[in-house]
């Protein structure tokens, strides 16, 4: 019985260690879990640190700069004086050989590569939307169609030609303003490089987009 007892209690301490060791994992997991999700948090926290100060900053510059086409909001009057935030800031790509542009009810079809302005992690800004992949190239870009975009998307689109590409600057006045999603912040400006493929008319139809030959 004295060797049957000392088993037993050798087999429940075996246990009661196990059990010790499972409980020591989880609490460590749990805790790594937290740090990380932290980390993450304070990350994104630190990426876009004073993001409405800084896009502000950003929509001055724009304004300053001569190089760039300034176009009001098409939902103001094109003779009002605006503010810095009322305007498209745009930088013409290419030139194509449309002689209309597209009217705010049409459909417009579009490719085009968005990111926010630039910041820590993307110098370049983070690319948070796009119809296509790798370097532009009217052979085999992709393209989307739409009838409904942010007033500064609009607002370009409604001033472009076919054929035309455009890097489209936009203050977050003119995009989502205070709103916010998984793929961009509050306040945030947003830069388009778009090309304008086709548009048409309400009650039309396009067949599906070819690249251009």
């Amino acid at each position: 019985m004295k060797n049957l007892s000392g088993m037993t209690k050798g087999r429940c301490g075996m246990k009661g260690w196990r059990w010790l060791h499972v409980v020591f994992m989880l609490s460590f997991l749990h805790s790594f879990i937290l740090i990380t999700s932290c980390s993450e948090s304070e990350g994104d926290e630190e990426e876009f640190a004073n993001w409405q100060v800084r896009n502000e900053a950003a929509t001055a510059q724009w304004a300053a700069n001569s190089a760039y086409r300034k176009i009001i909001t098409y939902s103001k009057n094109a003779g009002v004086t605006g503010n810095a935030g009322d305007y498209i800031y745009v930088e013409v790509l290419e030139t194509g050989s449309g002689i209309e542009s597209p009217l705010f009810t049409d459909t417009c079809r579009v490719a085009y590569r968005a990111c926010l302005i630039p910041s820590s992690s993307y110098a370049d800004g983070y690319v948070f939307d796009q119809s296509y992949k790798g370097e532009f190239n009217w052979q085999t870009v992709s393209t989307k169609d739409g009838a409904s975009w942010i007033d500064g998307f609009a607002t370009a689109l409604m001033n472009m030609h076919v054929g035309d590409r455009w890097r489209v600057h936009i203050p977050y006045e003119l995009a989502y303003g205070s709103s916010s999603s998984t793929s961009y912040p509050s306040y945030s400006n947003m830069i388009f490089d778009v090309a304008l493929v086709d548009f048409w008319h309400p009650g039309d139809s396009r067949p599906a987009f070819k690249a251009r030959k």
